[in-house]
C-alpha cells in the first residue's frame, strides 16, 4: 500500500483511509463482533489509517480490533463540541475508549459551517490547541463541506489537517465549486497542511463510476489519503485490490452496499427541524408538516439519524 506524508504532521498514512462511520449504529449498525472483525482486517491487511467521530459510536470496535491485533493505526476522529469544556470531554471520551494515550488527528466536525466557524467555536479549537500542547493529540484538524472553510484554513496556524469532501461530481460541496475546492486544497497543500479526503464516490452515488471517481480523487496533487467506508471484508478487499493495483470489474458486494437510502418514518416525526439543520448537504424539507429526505441529494452519511430524538429517520 502506498504512504503518503500528511503535511507537516510528521504522521506517514496510507493512501486509502479506512472510514469508520458506515458499519456503526449511524448506517449499518453492524453487531460488536462483525464491526470488530472488518476493522481488524483492514489493519491485518496493511491499512494503517482510521478515521471516526465521537457521533459515530464506533471507538470500542477500533479498541478491540487494535487490542487483538496489536496493530497500533493513525487514528483521526472529530466532534461537533462548540466550548472548550465540550471538546475537553470529547478528547477525554476518545483517549479512554480507545485506550490510547495520544489521538494522532483530532478535528472540528463542522462539516455545513463556512469560516465563521472558527470564531464561533474558538473555545473549542483552543481546547483542541491545549491537549496538543500537553501531548494529547498531535495534530488539530477540521473535517468540513465548505470551500469557505478550506480556503480559510490556508492561511491560518493553528490547523495542522484538513479533511474537505470532493468528488468528481461535486456533489455535497458547499459554498463554491468543485473547481474552488480543488484551489482551495492545493492552497492548503502549498501551505504545508495535511490533506486527506472524503465522499470520493458522493456517499455511494458515483458508485457505478467507481474507476473514475477514484482516479480524480487520488489524482489530486499533494493530498495524502481518500477515506473509504467499508462494511465487509468483499468490500474491503475490492478496495484494497484497486488501490494496489490489481483492479478488476466492479463486484456485486460494492454495489449492494451503495444501495442504501434513509427516509423518514412520518408517523414518528415531530418536525422539530434537528435533521435539517443538521444534514450536509441540506437534503431534507419540510413537507406537509413533516421532514423528507431529497433521495437525489443524500449523501447517505447519516448525520440525520443521529440528530433525531424521535428515532424517526431509518435506512432501507
Amino acid at each position: 500500500m502506498k504512504m503518503n506524508k500528511l503535511g507537516k504532521t510528521g504522521l506517514e498514512v496510507t493512501e486509502l483511509c479506512f472510514g469508520a462511520l458506515p458499519f456503526g449504529p449511524m448506517q449499518k449498525n453492524l453487531n460488536m463482533v462483525s464491526c470488530t472483525r472488518i476493522v481488524e482486517r483492514a489493519l491485518e491487511s496493511g491499512i494503517n489509517f482510521v478515521d471516526t467521530a465521537q457521533s459515530y459510536l464506533t471507538y470500542e470496535p477500533i479498541e478491540r480490533a487494535m487490542k487483538s491485533t496489536g496493530i497500533r493505526p493513525v487514528i483521526a476522529t472529530k466532534s461537533a463540541a462548540c466550548d472548550y469544556e465540550f471538546m475537553k470531554k470529547a478528547v477525554s471520551e476518545a483517549l479512554a475508549q480507545l485506550d490510547v494515550d495520544v489521538i494522532d488527528i483530532f478535528h472540528l466536525h463542522a462539516a455545513r459551517a463556512d469560516d465563521s466557524v472558527f470564531s464561533e467555536r474558538q473555545g473549542a479549537l483552543e481546547c483542541l490547541l491545549d491537549c496538543k500542547a500537553k501531548g494529547l493529540i498531535k495534530a488539530v484538524g477540521i473535517s468540513t463541506h465548505s470551500v469557505k472553510t478550506v480556503q480559510a484554513v490556508a492561511s491560518r496556524d493553528d490547523i495542522d489537517v484538513v479533511f474537505p469532501i470532493i468528488n468528481i461530481s461535486g456533489i455535497g460541496i458547499l459554498h463554491g465549486t468543485r473547481e474552488e475546492m480543488l484551489k482551495a486544497i492545493a492552497d492548503c497543500i502549498a501551505m504545508g497542511k495535511g490533506v486527506y479526503v472524503m465522499k470520493a464516490l458522493g456517499g455511494g452515488t458515483l458508485i457505478d463510476r467507481y474507476d473514475e471517481a477514484m482516479t480524480f480523487a487520488r489524482e489530486i496533487p499533494g493530498i495524502a489519503s481518500i477515506a473509504l467506508g467499508m462494511v465487509s471484508e468483499e468490500e474491503l478487499k475490492f478496495n484494497l485490490d484497486y488501490f494496489e493495483g490489481r483492479k478488476r470489474e466492479l463486484e456485486v458486494p460494492l454495489k449492494k452496499a451503495a444501495k442504501k437510502r434513509f427516509f423518514v418514518v412520518p408517523t414518528l416525526c415531530n418536525n422539530c427541524g434537528q435533521c435539517r439543520e443538521t444534514c450536509p448537504n441540506e437534503a431534507i424539507a419540510e413537507c406537509d408538516g413533516r421532514s423528507q429526505i431529497e433521495t437525489a441529494k443524500c449523501l447517505t452519511c447519516g448525520y440525520c439519524v443521529g440528530a433525531c430524538k424521535m428515532f424517526a429517520i431509518r435506512m432501507i
